[in-house]
């Protein structure tokens, strides 16, 4: 590690979800600039790591952290660090695709979103537009504008591609590129190609887990209701 660099790890993670085992020993390094793929079939729990690096879900092993501080003492600093976006559409139906900007600017903390956002994804000739009026892949484009609306060092994604068509996709990838070169880090979930230039790649079925292997006990049961806890 050089004098100063950012960097975010993952040491043996280990999920269960309600009471079926997912996956364990699962590491990762990321230094500023990388990125990382992970790859596998449904159920393979590319999303639930995703949930878990986000602080929605807590593992039942391991550890998360940044090189500059403690992760489980401060998770404020760290949600300020990452954007999350899911694979479901974050959509309000009433609200109008300036107006989500706006929200999610506030909701971290910022009094409006940076400019040229809806530009970068050929979004202004619908800023007037209410949510509930949207195709499928301007829905997926607008949820992908939070990653411009407020700086964040890490973006988690989910299936970001999922409804794009190969316009759109490429302007994902120009984004991506355009964050890394900044020094930020990125970690995409996806069964789809998406270019990602030097990024490190995860088979997520090498890290799966029979549950004849674990013991039950109460606290392995992972789930919803851990959504926001670390």
């Amino acid at each position: 590690m050089s004098g100063g660099e950012r960097r975010f790890e993952a040491v043996d993670l280990s999920c269960i979800r309600g009471e079926r085992p997912v996956f364990s020993g699962l590491s990762f390094d990321l230094a500023s600039g990388d990125g990382l793929l992970l790859r596998g079939h449904n159920g393979s729990g590319k999303s639930s790591l995703l949930r878990i690096l986000a602080g929605f879900l807590k593992p039942v092993g391991g550890s998360l952290g940044w090189s500059d501080f403690d992760r489980a003492e401060t998770p404020e600093i760290h949600r300020a660090r990452t954007h999350y976006v899911g694979h479901m559409e974050a959509i309000k139906p009433a609200l109008t695709v300036e107006e989500h900007l706006e929200f999610w600017a506030r909701a971290k903390g910022y009094k409006q979103p940076a400019g040229n956002i809806l530009q970068a994804l050929d979004l202004e000739s619908l800023a007037d537009v209410p949510g509930r009026f949207l195709s499928a892949g301007q829905k997926r484009r607008l949820s992908l504008t939070r990653l411009l609306a407020t700086p964040a060092t890490l973006w988690l994604l989910d299936e970001p591609s999922v409804t794009l068509d190969g316009q759109s996709a490429a302007r994902l990838e120009d984004m991506l590129a355009a964050h890394r070169a900044t020094g930020g880090m990125a970690i995409v979930a996806t069964h789809t190609e998406i270019a990602l230039p030097g990024a490190e790649s995860i088979d997520m079925a090498e890290y799966g887990i029979a549950i004849e292997t674990l013991v039950r006990t109460p606290e392995t049961a992972v789930g919803e209701r851990d959504y926001g806890e670390w």
